[in-house]
């Protein structure tokens, strides 16, 4: 069975939007894919690293990371409902996520210098054994796997949205933002849900290449950005909460 019409944790890979299609002669592929990845992800380095330098030059940026974050979702909004917008707004997307994660890194690199590049190694890492446990079917996504782990993504994602909520009366949530070991375990788990995300996103394109139209490689793109971003910005609160404990 699927869950709330999912068949992924990831919106981007939904019954909804591939249940739009509009006819088309040319197929989805997987160098497609590949290829509008690479671009998007030198796009999220650009901004990323130009946050990045003027942090260190002693410029405020606050507001680079702020802004980021809300133009990366409203268009991740527009897109989910105007998908045929996807390969316009894709850019702006990674663009702005760019200045966040940049922000978010900078500052941690502040603090304890090398742990984003540690962080981008670990994701990285973690990409490929997922991709390999995908392959070598050892893991398989079953429909059972499939609402396992949507359930405990939407689960995650409510209760990031009502911290973040709760932020704006001075209410702290300490078992997210604290570095206890409760935190440190839901931290944790957020990154194993994250990565387990991967297997469902991998499964489904793999069922939709040849099949899909060729314009829905900008959402299978747009797809795998949001794992990876939300898996690298896990994995690097994880490891901030360890070396501040540690």
């Amino acid at each position: 069975m699927s869950l709330l019409g999912l068949n992924t944790s990831n919106p981007a890979f939904s019954n909804y939007f591939w249940g739009k299609s509009r006819k088309s002669s040319a197929k989805m592929t997987l160098g497609g894919i590949i290829l509008k990845s690479i671009l998007m992800l030198c796009l999220v380095a650009t901004t990323a690293c130009y946050t990045w330098k003027i942090f260190f030059e002693g410029t405020d940026i606050k507001w680079y990371i702020t802004i980021g974050m809300f133009v990366a979702i409203v268009a991740s909004l527009f897109i989910s409902f105007m998908h045929h917008l996807a390969k316009y707004l894709l850019p702006i997307y990674a663009l702005a996520k760019g200045f966040f994660l940049g922000g978010i890194s900078a500052y941690a690199h502040k603090r304890f210098p090398g742990l984003p590049l540690q962080a981008i190694g670990v994701t990285m890492a973690t990409f490929f054994v997922m991709f390999l446990l995908f392959k070598t079917r050892i893991i398989k996504v079953t429909r059972q796997f499939r609402a396992v782990v949507i359930t405990a993504s939407i689960t995650i994602f409510t209760i990031y949205i009502i911290a973040w909520i709760l932020s704006f009366f001075g209410i702290n949530v300490p078992f997210i933002w604290g570095t206890s070991w409760v935190a440190i375990g839901f931290n944790i788990i957020a990154a194993i849900v994250a990565s387990l995300s991967l297997l469902l996103d991998f499964d489904y394109i793999e069922r939709q290449i040849g099949r899909a139209p060729k314009e829905k490689e900008w959402l299978a793109t747009w797809g795998f950005l949001i794992t990876l971003i939300w898996l690298y910005v896990e994995v690097l609160r994880l490891m901030r909460k360890l070396a501040i404990r540690f």
